[in-house]
């Protein structure tokens, strides 16, 4: 798993977290991600939707692709397509996927890079594999998150983030064991480089086999740990997280929600998570809006969704194929 891998004891660390003194968040449920079809028929293990809404607000869909290591011939993406409503996150672990769409945004993004593409007032993008991975297979390896967009935000003009590798911030578990990359948001008072509308934070951690990870977690935010490889608990009350499964937090609409999240890799890891355990760590501030929801777009009323069908059909939602243009980085955009 190439996706920025670091010396752990090289790096900030993450303040200690006493077992009898944190608040810890309580796991109030655990999923098994479901198998769908997409693009031109690649397989995804997608554990939300599924369940309840106001547990994963402000995410819509979070859809895991891979680990798979492809024959020739065997890659696949998707064709063009709208959306409207919300952003896509795609983040490459292994292998690499190029992106393009009608504001001119995209590229190709590999090994710990993120493609963060904001369709807000509507946009279309295509989804492609590289021709040589395409012609000569190899190892696959990604996730792809829809966050959604407050009411005031969903008619914005669409924007297009690259977040190289590089970019993203590494840290330290308090002892040293495990690395945690920040995406997006802030742990600690560290922050990561994906510029975001609704307040999230989105983690990806390596937790040393039968090591502690504690993180410091807002009480507004929810929270969600998905295992993308290897097996581990989460919480006090160490509930079982294995491979494609998902575990939610008690959310912010409960009281007394806590302000540290516990995970525990399992001391034997499997053979294909050599360096523990994989988890993406979610949360965000609910948005608590009304959510209409139909294929590529996510509004708030059944009539904004009729309005994006017709909008998409007038050509109201770029032209492809689009125009390469250069585009904002995040840090213009922040400022923007």
């Amino acid at each position: 798993m190439p996706a920025v891998m670091a010396d752990p004891l090289t790096l900030p660390r993450l303040p200690r977290l006493p077992e009898a003194g944190t608040d810890w968040r309580r796991v109030a449920k655990v999923v098994t991600a479901q198998r769908h079809l997409e693009g031109e028929g690649f397989q995804v293990r997608r554990p939300f939707p599924g369940v309840d809404l106001p547990m994963a607000d402000p995410f819509l869909l979070l859809d895991h692709m891979g680990a798979v290591d492809y024959g020739p011939g065997e890659a696949k993406g998707t064709p063009w397509h709208p959306h409207r409503g919300f952003e896509t996150v795609t983040y490459i672990i292994d292998g690499a996927f190029q992106h393009q769409d009608t504001t001119g945004g995209g590229g190709l993004i590999s090994d710990g890079a993120t493609q963060w593409m904001t369709a807000a007032s509507g946009i279309q993008h295509i989804e492609q594999p590289p021709p040589e991975l395409v012609a000569k297979g190899g190892l696959f390896h990604g996730v792809q998150l829809w966050v959604n967009l407050p009411r005031a935000q969903k008619w914005v003009k669409p924007r297009y983030q690259d977040i190289e590798a590089r970019d993203v911030k590494l840290l330290a578990a308090d002892d040293g064991s495990s690395l945690v990359r920040v995406i997006a948001g802030s742990l600690a008072g560290y922050d990561g480089p994906g510029v975001t509308y609704t307040p999230i934070n989105y983690l990806h951690a390596t937790v040393a086999p039968g090591a502690r990870l504690a993180l410091p977690w807002p009480r507004e935010f929810n929270a969600l740990v998905y295992s993308l490889s290897g097996r581990g608990t989460a919480g006090v009350e160490e509930a079982a997280v294995d491979e494609g499964q998902l575990a939610a937090f008690a959310g912010s609409h409960h009281k007394g929600d806590g302000d540290g999240l516990l995970l525990r890799a399992a001391a034997s890891q499997p053979a294909a998570s050599p360096n523990g355990w994989e988890v993406l760590v979610l949360g965000g501030l609910p948005i608590r809006e009304p959510v209409a929801r139909y294929g590529p777009f996510v509004m708030n009323t059944r009539e904004e969704i009729v309005q994006a069908f017709e909008d998409f059909q007038a050509g109201r939602m770029g032209t492809v194929p689009a125009e390469r243009v250069p585009h904002q980085s995040s840090a213009d955009e922040s400022m923007a």
